[in-house]
């Protein structure tokens, strides 16, 4: 490997477009947001009008890497015959997640139309039920802390984050505001609207009657794969382009955006970049959701089973390219639009060699992903009788990840319950992780069965293809 930190940096005024008025606000800015948003926003003919103020999450790792770049990047973007470059500029400025005020000084401008959101579905801070889940400790302290000083310094999480800045805006008479989230759930505006509305309840009632007048929640459906940077992303920036990027994104061709909602203060020119704007997400929310997000969960617990890394490794096995068609075959025969030629660019996604996609990245957070993306059509073919073996897989194929990984590189937000439930042995036990999941799937005796039956199965084609499931 070339030492590419030894050419020229990458700068916005050697090789982007000046900065553009902060107009939107992203809260928690990373690989996706940047070959996805941005690149709608960059793409916009309105671009030099629309500035993005950028957010991390809880590291500021993205803005020690871009700042010295005046907050551009190279965009690579990876077809199978090969590579295509392009600098975006449409971040203005990034922040660290921590730092409230910068955050509340934003809310507080008038400028400022649209606060767009990537924080995954463990961001909301749900409980089961999908309300504000205040018996986490991070969440009590922050609601306490603003209830006690609107103007606190220190917030750990995103819907108090959103309130500390609702109530600066109110306070500056800043005006309208549209609230767009970016997360993979159904109905996302409306499931982000409901803990912030909560959040706000505990912290300032009064607020809510402002917040009705003056926000508009609206949903948006997004698709792109877009891997983890690595140092080869880097150098091959440095090798094709010439100068040294710390923080380029790989990602690939394909892009949907798909956006419902009212945006009273105006907003890009997004549909002229591509995006769908159009009163009803849900239907591609769910194709989107059900047949990328859902096989990709499969393969996420899969793959690693069977000792593959990546996404285009996993889908070259016969035995998990069959078990994905069958997800998929389910899934699709519960949508209200088309799927087949959607089922078919998958598989090309999915095979695409120059895209790393790396299954334990994936698989992060199964505990809040299973429910919107593998549940609903569960539940789906059983009331309809139908078969509902893909989906059982996928939960067994979770529960023996979470043996196997659970302590050697699982991820998950509620890790050690889920832990602690996937590693139980015993005539409940299996009933017992279900119903974590969804009470009413646990509740029937063939899904539990199915679950069981499943966790052999897969355990035992993990174990001839040469990978210990336990």
């Amino acid at each position: 490997m070339t030492d590419f930190t030894a050419k020229p940096r990458l700068t916005r005024a050697e090789h982007g477009r000046p900065a553009a008025p902060e107009r939107i606000i992203h809260l928690g800015v990373g690989n996706f947001t940047r070959a996805h948003q941005a690149w709608y926003t960059e793409h916009a003919p309105d671009a030099d009008e629309w500035g993005i103020a950028a957010f991390t999450g809880r590291s500021r790792r993205m803005v020690d890497n871009l700042d010295p770049q005046g907050d551009v990047y190279t965009l690579i973007t990876s077809a199978p015959e090969g590579d295509s470059f392009e600098v975006i500029s449409s971040l203005s400025s990034v922040h660290a997640g921590g730092d409230v005020a910068a955050l509340r000084h934003r809310f507080a401008d008038p400028s400022i139309a649209i606060v767009t959101s990537t924080v995954t579905e463990a961001g909301y801070m749900r409980d089961h039920n999908g309300d504000l889940d205040t018996a986490n400790e991070l969440v009590a302290a922050d609601l306490k802390a603003l209830a006690d000083d609107p103007n606190v310094e220190t917030l750990n999480t995103i819907p108090a984050k959103i309130v500390s800045g609702l109530l600066a805006r109110r306070a500056a008479d800043a005006g309208a505001i549209t609230i767009l989230p970016c997360d993979n759930l159904p109905g996302n505006g409306q499931a982000f609207r409901r803990v912030v509305e909560q959040a706000i309840e505990a912290v300032d009632p009064t607020l809510l009657d402002w917040a009705n007048d003056h926000v508009a929640w609206a949903s948006s459906m997004v698709d792109r794969i877009t891997p983890a940077t690595t140092d080869d992303d880097r150098e091959t920036v440095a090798e094709q382009e010439g100068w040294y990027d710390a923080a380029p994104v790989r990602t690939e061709p394909f892009l949907e955006w798909v956006i419902a909602g009212d945006f009273p203060k105006g907003r890009p020119a997004w549909d002229e970049a591509g995006a769908t704007i159009t009163d009803d997400v849900a239907p591609y929310e769910r194709r989107k959701l059900w047949m990328l997000n859902g096989s990709h969960t499969t393969l996420a617990y899969v793959g690693p089973l069977f000792g593959y890394e990546s996404v285009a490794e996993a889908i070259q096995d016969p035995t998990l390219r069959e078990w994905v068609n069958e997800w998929w075959g389910l899934a699709g025969s519960y949508l209200s639009i088309p799927a087949d030629e959607y089922r078919e660019k998958l598989l090309e996604r999915f095979s695409n060699p120059r895209i790393h996609h790396h299954l334990m990245q994936i698989a992060a957070d199964g505990s809040q992903k299973i429910p919107v993306r593998i549940v609903p059509a569960a539940k789906r073919a059983l009331a309809d009788g139908n078969s509902f073996c893909p989906a059982a897989r996928a939960i067994a194929a979770w529960i023996l990840f979470l043996r196997r990984f659970g302590d050697d590189g699982a991820k998950d937000v509620d890790l050690a319950t889920v832990k602690t439930l996937a590693d139980a042995h015993g005539e409940h036990a299996t009933r017992d992780v279900v119903a974590y999941l969804d009470k009413d799937l646990a509740a029937d005796e063939r899904f539990v069965n199915a679950v069981d039956v499943q966790i052999e199965a897969v355990s035992a084609a993990a174990a001839a293809a040469g990978s210990a499931t336990d």
